[in-house]
């Protein structure tokens, strides 16, 4: 009866988490929501939750950014970009860099699909740019309205290009922009005074944007704001912070390396030369706009003089090697944009085996593969300690029983007399569960790696596996796409799910039976549990641990080769927790009453 209970309370809990983890996954990874039809479903997207892509989630907001974007860039005025890296323009109204998309990187796992957009012009619902100037006091400086000449019509990483402006008092205002073939903007602004008398002047160059269109921001994915102070990189601050700061302003502690807004992929950051005392700060405009400041001490220009500064712009994708090499020219702590967490030390080695194995054999999915054989492989001599370890343990069990009867009036003396033991024959009964342990990290970098690492979006597998860094597209309440509804993330069991499932079944087969038939029903029930609670995560990480199931089946059955022994005692404990589940089972009018 006490083990029927048992198995009650295992099921209850098991639907418990079931529902919870549902909830979480709502919370924490929103589905992006379906595009609306009709006034009434519009209004509902209006507080769709971000999306680990980010962008604009309401269906008004899409079809206004279409229409005000094909308006700004066909009225002209603009130089084009054209590098490796970026395409787009920079208006010439006010000099902003504010028409900004990815070459490397599409919207959707589509390769016609168009690029990503990460710069819209100021005034459109996905608001997102950098402006370059300066603040004078007692001289004309130029601002948003403003209209600069271009020396050229094009900026690529060949040909910079230079605007002008020159005030009435005889103060000639310059920014010349400069590409690379990644994700850089280098703008040298400088001042020169042919007027009568000194000037004073400040620098400063911003990032403008909307947080409609940002990503999700979790307590492990940070999405908002972002600096380097220090050398430290700080996600302290995210959208709500900034706006409910006194006076909607957060000024920042410390030297600035950098400052900007990040997504889970995206980042735009203003990059200030070294040494030079550039103060950051973040701030709330109202509206859903933001804004992050870099603003240089002013600077007085004689008569005859010039001075110029140099800030840079990061505006592109968040991947990992261009990061470092950023860093590595003097980017202080520039990788770190990328949300490792605590345990980089760890997370960054896994991402770089797998992109290496990545670049050997051309597809993630085959790379997955490859890293859960490196790892099994280093952790198999780790098994065979495990098996050699259980072996002993079963050799242990008559001493073991001897001891338990012998002290069941007295457990202190018992466990105390039980860990002698194991002492004197040098067996350790946690060694079984060090490969457990061991997989732990391995498996949280790869979760890491497949949530944050842009160099996971989209990667395709095979068949109809198209994102790997995306749940299994397939379920089977809909017959896999064919039945028009989504069922709910916890009964989206796809085909790797139950992969996942039935390779743990498999893999608990072979493992000694628990004594306690209550615990083995509850390990009966584990992979299925287990089927529900993968089923949203990333499909890369379903891969990797049916992959490390498959491998521990094959292990096990080798090793049970190697100690049949051990293979023949847990025959024998399996038939006797068979026998004991089914006394338990056996109705209680069947048994035969207890004898005083």
């Amino acid at each position: 009866m006490q083990n029927q209970r048992n198995v009650i309370m295992a099921v209850i809990l098991t639907g418990l988490l079931l529902i919870g983890w549902e909830a979480a996954m709502r919370w924490f990874y929103p589905a992006p929501p379906a595009k609306p039809q009709g006034a009434a479903t519009a209004a509902s997207t209006d507080a769709a939750k971000p999306t680990r892509e980010g962008g604009l989630q309401n269906a008004a907001d899409i079809a206004l950014e279409k229409k005000d974007l094909r308006a700004e860039l066909a009225a002209g005025n603009r130089v084009a970009i054209d590098a490796p890296g970026l395409k787009g323009s920079i208006n010439l109204k006010g000099a902003l860099v504010d028409d900004v998309t990815l070459v490397r990187h599409r919207e959707n796992v589509d390769k016609n699909s168009p690029p990503v957009r990460l710069f819209s012009p100021a005034g459109t619902p996905a608001q997102h740019y950098a402006q370059i100037g300066w603040v004078g006091e007692g001289v004309a400086t130029p601002d948003t309205n403003t209209v600069w000449q271009a020396d050229s019509a094009r900026l690529a990483p060949q040909t910079p290009v230079t605007l002008r402006w020159t005030n009435p008092t005889g103060q000639t205002f310059a920014i010349k922009y400069a590409i690379d073939s990644d994700y850089m903007i280098t703008a040298t602004q400088s001042v020169a005074n042919t007027g009568a008398a000194p000037v004073v002047v400040k620098p400063f160059a911003l990032v403008n944007r909307t947080d409609k269109t940002a990503s999700v921001d979790t307590w492990q994915l940070h999405s908002g704001p972002i600096a380097a102070l220090d050398g430290s990189v700080n996600f302290d601050n995210n959208y709500s912070t900034v706006t409910e700061a006194p006076g909607q302003a957060v000024a920042l502690k410390g030297a600035t390396n950098w400052i900007g807004f990040t997504d889970i992929y995206w980042l735009s950051a203003l990059i200030p030369d070294a040494g030079a005392k550039a103060e950051g700060s973040l701030r709330s405009l109202g509206n859903n706009v933001f804004r992050a400041d870099l603003i240089y001490p002013g600077v007085s220009i004689a008569p005859g003089k010039a001075r110029s500064q140099t800030v840079r712009l990061f505006a592109g994708a968040k991947e990992n090697s261009v990061l470092e090499k950023y860093e590595a020219t003097g980017v202080t702590n520039f990788s770190l944009a990328i949300d490792w967490g605590w345990f980089r030390w760890f997370e960054k080695p896994i991402f770089w085996l797998l992109d290496s194995l990545f670049k050997l054999v051309k597809n993630f999915g085959v790379a997955i593969i490859l890293l859960t054989l490196i790892v099994r492989g280093v952790m198999f001599p780790i098994a065979q300690r495990q098996f050699a370890s259980m072996a002993a343990m079963r050799a242990l069990q008559p001493k073991m029983k001897a001891l338990q009867e012998r002290y069941k009036d007295d457990k202190q003396t018992q466990q105390q007399k039980i860990m002698e033991l194991y002492k004197t024959e040098k067996v350790n009964p946690l060694a079984g569960c060090l490969p457990m342990f061991l997989q732990i990290p391995v498996f949280f970098a790869l979760y890491k790696v497949l949530t944050l690492a842009i160099e996971m979006r989209h990667q395709p597998f095979a068949l109809w596996i198209k994102d790997l860094s995306a749940p299994d597209p397939l379920h089977v309440l809909n017959l896999f796409g064919l039945l028009p509804f989504t069922p709910p993330s916890f009964l989206a069991i796809g085909v790797l799910a139950i992969l996942l499932g039935i390779t743990m079944w498999l893999q608990f087969k072979l493992q000694p039976a628990a004594m306690d038939p209550a615990q083995q029903q509850v390990f009966a029930i584990m992979p299925w549990m287990m089927m529900f609670v993968m089923a949203p995560f990333a499909a890369g990480l379903l891969i990797y641990w049916i992959t490390s199931n498959i491998l521990t089946i094959a292990q096990q059955k080798y090793l049970y080769s190697k100690h049949p022994q051990l293979k023949a005692q847990a025959d024998k404990d399996q038939l006797d927790v068979d026998r004991s589940v089914a006394r338990e089972q056996k109705p209680a009018a069947n048994r035969k009453p207890k004898t005083r």
